[in-house]
Protein backbone atom coordinates (compact mmCIF):
# COMPACT_ATOMS: atom_id res chain seq x y z
CA UNK A 1 0.00 0.00 0.00
CA UNK A 2 2.58 2.30 0.75
CA UNK A 3 4.11 1.66 -2.53
CA UNK A 4 1.62 2.61 -4.39
CA UNK A 5 0.55 5.69 -2.56
CA UNK A 6 3.94 6.70 -3.75
CA UNK A 7 3.31 6.14 -7.23
CA UNK A 8 0.07 7.42 -7.01
CA UNK A 9 1.64 11.09 -5.57
CA UNK A 10 4.30 10.94 -8.06
CA UNK A 11 2.08 10.77 -10.08
CA UNK A 12 0.01 13.90 -9.39
CA UNK A 13 3.35 15.37 -8.49
CA UNK A 14 3.99 15.05 -12.61
CA UNK A 15 0.46 16.26 -13.52
CA UNK A 16 0.89 19.14 -11.84
CA UNK A 17 4.49 20.05 -13.38
CA UNK A 18 3.49 19.27 -16.68
CA UNK A 19 0.53 22.10 -16.32
CA UNK A 20 2.97 24.12 -14.45
CA UNK A 21 4.84 24.24 -17.23
CA UNK A 22 2.66 24.47 -20.40
CA UNK A 23 0.77 27.85 -17.96
CA UNK A 24 1.91 31.32 -20.16
CA UNK A 25 4.38 33.38 -18.52
CA UNK A 26 4.79 37.27 -18.22
CA UNK A 27 1.17 37.44 -19.59
CA UNK A 28 2.21 36.11 -22.82
CA UNK A 29 -1.13 34.43 -23.37
CA UNK A 30 -3.06 38.17 -23.52
CA UNK A 31 -0.06 39.75 -25.87
CA UNK A 32 -0.62 39.81 -29.59
CA UNK A 33 1.28 41.18 -32.40
CA UNK A 34 -0.75 44.49 -32.42
CA UNK A 35 -0.20 47.23 -31.00
CA UNK A 36 -3.77 47.91 -31.07
CA UNK A 37 -4.88 45.45 -28.97
CA UNK A 38 -1.92 45.43 -26.49
CA UNK A 39 -2.15 49.08 -26.12
CA UNK A 40 -6.03 50.11 -27.37
CA UNK A 41 -6.33 53.89 -27.42
CA UNK A 42 -9.13 55.34 -24.70
CA UNK A 43 -11.06 58.42 -25.19
CA UNK A 44 -12.07 60.53 -21.74
CA UNK A 45 -13.68 63.69 -20.34
CA UNK A 46 -11.10 66.14 -19.34
CA UNK A 47 -11.86 69.72 -18.09
CA UNK A 48 -9.58 72.07 -19.63
CA UNK A 49 -9.14 75.36 -17.40
CA UNK A 50 -6.77 78.32 -17.85
CA UNK A 51 -6.39 81.55 -15.44
CA UNK A 52 -5.25 84.83 -16.69
CA UNK A 53 -4.08 87.74 -14.62
CA UNK A 54 -6.59 90.99 -15.45
CA UNK A 55 -6.07 94.51 -14.18
CA UNK A 56 -9.27 96.45 -16.62
CA UNK A 57 -10.86 96.64 -20.00
CA UNK A 58 -8.59 99.68 -20.87
CA UNK A 59 -5.41 97.69 -20.24
CA UNK A 60 -6.37 94.24 -21.77
CA UNK A 61 -4.44 91.47 -21.36
CA UNK A 62 -0.23 91.00 -20.72
CA UNK A 63 1.05 89.82 -24.08
CA UNK A 64 1.91 86.12 -21.84
CA UNK A 65 -1.60 85.84 -21.14
CA UNK A 66 -2.76 87.21 -24.31
CA UNK A 67 -0.57 83.78 -25.98
CA UNK A 68 -2.71 81.87 -23.39
CA UNK A 69 -5.97 82.99 -24.20
CA UNK A 70 -5.39 82.31 -27.88
CA UNK A 71 -4.08 78.96 -27.31
CA UNK A 72 -7.18 78.15 -24.85
CA UNK A 73 -9.62 79.19 -27.67
CA UNK A 74 -7.59 77.41 -30.50
CA UNK A 75 -7.48 73.99 -28.73
CA UNK A 76 -11.50 74.61 -27.86
CA UNK A 77 -12.09 75.06 -31.36
CA UNK A 78 -9.86 71.65 -31.95
CA UNK A 79 -11.45 69.25 -29.18
CA UNK A 80 -13.85 71.50 -27.19
CA UNK A 81 -17.12 70.11 -25.98
CA UNK A 82 -20.19 72.41 -24.68
CA UNK A 83 -19.71 76.08 -23.31
CA UNK A 84 -16.62 78.04 -22.59
CA UNK A 85 -17.39 78.45 -18.83
CA UNK A 86 -15.99 82.61 -17.92
CA UNK A 87 -15.90 83.15 -14.06
CA UNK A 88 -14.43 86.44 -11.83
CA UNK A 89 -14.19 86.80 -8.55
CA UNK A 90 -17.04 89.02 -7.11
CA UNK A 91 -16.67 92.85 -7.44
CA UNK A 92 -17.44 96.00 -8.15
CA UNK A 93 -15.86 95.09 -11.99
CA UNK A 94 -16.53 91.98 -11.80
CA UNK A 95 -19.37 92.83 -14.76
CA UNK A 96 -17.41 94.82 -16.57
CA UNK A 97 -14.66 92.16 -16.81
CA UNK A 98 -17.27 89.44 -17.81
CA UNK A 99 -17.93 92.13 -20.41
CA UNK A 100 -14.51 92.42 -21.73
CA UNK A 101 -13.89 88.77 -22.26
CA UNK A 102 -17.25 87.70 -23.24
CA UNK A 103 -16.63 90.02 -26.16
CA UNK A 104 -13.17 89.23 -26.30
CA UNK A 105 -14.33 85.33 -26.78
CA UNK A 106 -17.00 87.02 -29.53
CA UNK A 107 -14.76 88.42 -31.63
CA UNK A 108 -12.20 85.22 -31.78
CA UNK A 109 -14.60 83.22 -33.36
CA UNK A 110 -16.92 81.61 -30.22
CA UNK A 111 -20.41 82.00 -30.53
CA UNK A 112 -21.89 84.05 -27.76
CA UNK A 113 -24.49 81.10 -26.85
CA UNK A 114 -21.45 79.35 -25.70
CA UNK A 115 -20.26 81.62 -23.54
CA UNK A 116 -21.76 81.47 -20.55
CA UNK A 117 -20.69 84.01 -17.46
CA UNK A 118 -20.46 84.08 -13.50
CA UNK A 119 -18.60 84.34 -10.33
CA UNK A 120 -16.94 82.01 -8.06
CA UNK A 121 -15.60 82.75 -4.56
CA UNK A 122 -12.31 80.83 -4.19
CA UNK A 123 -10.00 83.26 -3.04
CA UNK A 124 -8.28 83.39 -6.12
CA UNK A 125 -8.35 87.11 -8.02
CA UNK A 126 -7.58 86.01 -11.70
CA UNK A 127 -10.13 85.32 -14.67
CA UNK A 128 -10.53 81.63 -15.21
CA UNK A 129 -11.47 79.88 -18.91
CA UNK A 130 -13.25 76.90 -18.23
CA UNK A 131 -14.50 74.10 -20.67
CA UNK A 132 -14.98 70.23 -21.17
CA UNK A 133 -13.17 68.62 -23.63
CA UNK A 134 -11.77 64.92 -24.56
CA UNK A 135 -8.83 63.48 -24.13
CA UNK A 136 -6.75 60.42 -26.02
CA UNK A 137 -4.73 57.82 -23.99
CA UNK A 138 -2.91 54.44 -23.70
CA UNK A 139 -1.82 52.11 -20.96
CA UNK A 140 1.25 52.95 -19.48
CA UNK A 141 4.51 51.44 -20.83
CA UNK A 142 6.07 48.89 -18.88
CA UNK A 143 9.88 48.93 -17.34
CA UNK A 144 12.18 48.71 -20.41
CA UNK A 145 15.08 47.77 -17.80
CA UNK A 146 13.43 44.44 -16.89
CA UNK A 147 12.46 43.24 -20.21
CA UNK A 148 14.23 41.59 -22.59
CA UNK A 149 13.63 39.97 -25.85
CA UNK A 150 15.05 36.82 -24.39
CA UNK A 151 12.49 36.51 -21.39
CA UNK A 152 9.75 35.16 -23.15
CA UNK A 153 9.97 31.64 -25.20
CA UNK A 154 6.20 31.77 -26.59
CA UNK A 155 7.92 34.45 -29.71
CA UNK A 156 5.73 36.85 -29.41
CA UNK A 157 6.88 40.77 -29.12
CA UNK A 158 7.62 42.13 -26.07
CA UNK A 159 4.89 43.92 -23.62
CA UNK A 160 6.30 47.18 -24.67
CA UNK A 161 6.04 46.76 -28.49
CA UNK A 162 4.08 49.28 -30.32
CA UNK A 163 4.00 51.59 -26.60
CA UNK A 164 5.46 53.95 -27.52
CA UNK A 165 4.24 54.56 -30.76
CA UNK A 166 0.93 54.48 -29.56
CA UNK A 167 1.22 57.23 -26.60
CA UNK A 168 2.32 59.42 -29.83
CA UNK A 169 -0.54 58.83 -31.85
CA UNK A 170 -3.05 59.88 -28.91
CA UNK A 171 -0.68 63.19 -28.25
CA UNK A 172 -1.20 64.29 -31.98
CA UNK A 173 -4.81 63.47 -32.50
CA UNK A 174 -6.84 66.99 -32.91
CA UNK A 175 -9.65 66.05 -31.51
CA UNK A 176 -10.05 62.70 -29.57
CA UNK A 177 -13.62 62.53 -30.17
CA UNK A 178 -12.80 60.95 -33.54
CA UNK A 179 -11.71 57.53 -32.09
CA UNK A 180 -15.37 56.96 -30.39
CA UNK A 181 -17.04 58.47 -33.41
CA UNK A 182 -16.89 59.78 -36.58
CA UNK A 183 -17.00 63.58 -37.43
CA UNK A 184 -19.70 64.51 -39.71
CA UNK A 185 -18.94 65.72 -43.19
CA UNK A 186 -18.35 69.55 -44.22
CA UNK A 187 -20.83 71.28 -45.83
CA UNK A 188 -19.85 70.13 -50.20
CA UNK A 189 -18.14 73.19 -53.04
CA UNK A 190 -21.69 73.57 -54.60
CA UNK A 191 -19.42 75.86 -57.11
CA UNK A 192 -16.86 73.14 -57.47
CA UNK A 193 -19.51 70.58 -58.43
CA UNK A 194 -21.08 72.32 -60.82
CA UNK A 195 -17.98 73.23 -62.68
CA UNK A 196 -17.15 69.51 -63.03
CA UNK A 197 -20.66 68.44 -63.56
CA UNK A 198 -20.70 70.53 -66.43
CA UNK A 199 -17.08 69.51 -67.84
CA UNK A 200 -18.47 66.62 -67.71
CA UNK A 201 -21.69 66.95 -69.69
CA UNK A 202 -19.34 68.73 -72.45
CA UNK A 203 -16.73 65.41 -72.66
CA UNK A 204 -13.97 67.81 -71.81
CA UNK A 205 -11.68 67.05 -68.97
CA UNK A 206 -12.59 67.47 -65.43
CA UNK A 207 -9.33 67.84 -63.57
CA UNK A 208 -8.29 71.53 -62.56
CA UNK A 209 -5.85 72.68 -65.35
CA UNK A 210 -2.24 73.89 -64.24
CA UNK A 211 -0.71 77.18 -65.38
CA UNK A 212 3.05 77.13 -66.90
CA UNK A 213 4.02 78.08 -63.62
CA UNK A 214 2.88 74.91 -61.81
CA UNK A 215 3.79 72.30 -64.63
CA UNK A 216 6.41 70.02 -63.17
CA UNK A 217 9.25 68.94 -65.71
CA UNK A 218 10.47 65.14 -65.76
CA UNK A 219 14.35 65.08 -64.48
CA UNK A 220 16.43 63.71 -67.27
CA UNK A 221 18.74 62.22 -64.26
CA UNK A 222 20.07 58.81 -65.30
CA UNK A 223 19.19 59.05 -69.06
Amino acid sequence: MAMSDALRAAAVAAVLLAGSCAAPTNNSAMLTDDPDMNHPLVVDTATNAVRLSFSAADAGLMPEDAARFDAFVAQYKASGEGPINVTVPPGPTSQQTLTYFGERLAAAGIPRGAIMVGTRSDGDWRVELRYSGYVAHTTNCSDWGTQQASDTASNLPMANFGCAVQHNIAAQIENPRDISEPRALGPADAMRRATVMGAYEKGTPTAATKNADQSVAVSNVGH
